[in-house]
């Protein structure tokens, strides 16, 4: 079965990644109808707007997109295209894999998924400034928001994904001994939805700086952590560290009806044009996008190609401390699934 989706290939390093990605779900087969579209700096540079009408339009009709690397331009009214897309389709639950390829690191055997609540908390955009004593710039206020709803479904997701995965664990991430109120109903919550799963799934729950701390002294006692969204935002960033860095690191960004699968890191301008950037984040993001529309098979088979090319084949790309370029890097991972 072909499925339509929307796709944008971003901006610096986003299109290179893009077109090696493409090249890969060739290889394995995958059937993808795509409406390409533009965001990010190469929509404002041709039509004026970080978020084109016609962009969303697309992801309204295909609820699906496979999305590269945005910048967001300095001077707009957005805050981030990324935000935007995630608040305009009500994309609520961000989920991050993080899962160990480069052999002889620190860290082996690390094969995390933490599930982050991507609409809410801190990053919910409701700030202001106060005037004092005729100063109109004196306080600077950011208010955080967590609903029940909100904090009831983002649990819900966690421990359906660990069920549906075949997941032993899931760690509840939370700041409830400071934030009381706020992190406090975010805790609250999630226990409750947690009993429904007793037998089935293990959890426990830890306050974020523990967290950190014990992520990176033994990470391999992790396995699903679900946390608020500015927690999520850090500890993602954390987690992929632990297995090389970014540029191993896919996202989704799922909601009730649609879902938008990315790369996680940055538009990376500074190697543009140099065909150097590894691209196995969003071609890992395009597995999370197989799986999404029940081609497991195919997104079995990429997964396995990605992490034979880097781990028996030893072809990597700079930021893995290696020496190969992005066609290279990609030829290595077509030639494997073939």
């Amino acid at each position: 079965m072909r499925h339509r989706a929307t796709l944008i290939p971003g901006d610096g390093i986003g299109p290179e990644i893009t077109a090696a990605t493409l090249r890969v779900l060739d290889a394995a087969g995958a059937e993808f109808e795509w409406d390409r579209q533009t965001a990010g700096m190469a929509a404002m540079e041709e039509e004026g707007t970080p978020l084109p009408d016609a962009t969303l339009e697309s992801l309204r009709s295909t609820r699906l997109g496979l999305k590269g690397p945005l910048t967001t331009p300095i001077g707009t009214d957005f805050r981030s295209v990324n935000v935007a897309l995630r608040k305009e389709f009500d994309l609520y639950a961000n989920v991050r894999p993080a899962k160990t390829l480069v052999p002889g690191g620190r860290y082996q055997g690390v094969d995390i998924v933490l599930i982050r609540e991507n609409t809410e908390g801190l990053y919910s955009g409701v700030e202001m400034m106060v005037a004092v004593a005729g100063d109109p710039r004196a306080l600077a206020q950011s208010v955080a928001v967590n609903t029940r709803y909100g904090c009831e479904r983002i649990a819900r997701f966690a421990f359906e994904y660990a069920v549906r995965h075949g997941r032993r664990k899931v760690t509840i991430c939370h700041k409830a001994n400071i934030l009381k109120l706020l992190s406090g109903l975010f805790l609250e919550e999630a226990r409750t939805v947690s009993k429904e799963y007793s037998g089935r799934v293990v959890v426990d729950d830890i306050i974020i700086d523990a967290c950190a701390m014990k992520l990176v002294l033994d990470p391999t006692q992790f396995d699903v952590i679900v946390t608020t969204n500015m927690f999520g935002d850090i500890l993602s960033d954390e987690i992929a560290g632990l297995v090389g860095g970014l540029g191993l690191a896919p996202g989704a960004n799922i909601g009730a009806v649609g879902a938008l699968f990315e790369a996680v890191h940055g538009s990376a301008p500074d190697i543009a044009g140099k065909g150097v950037a590894n691209p196995s984040a969003l071609m890992l993001a395009a597995c999370m996008m197989l799986d999404h529309v029940g081609q497991p098979p195919r997104a079995a088979r990429i997964r396995a190609a990605i992490e034979r090319t880097i781990r028996d084949d030893g072809i990597r790309t700079r930021d893995l401390k290696g020496n190969a370029t992005t066609t290279e890097f990609t030829d290595a991972v077509c030639r494997r699934i073939g």
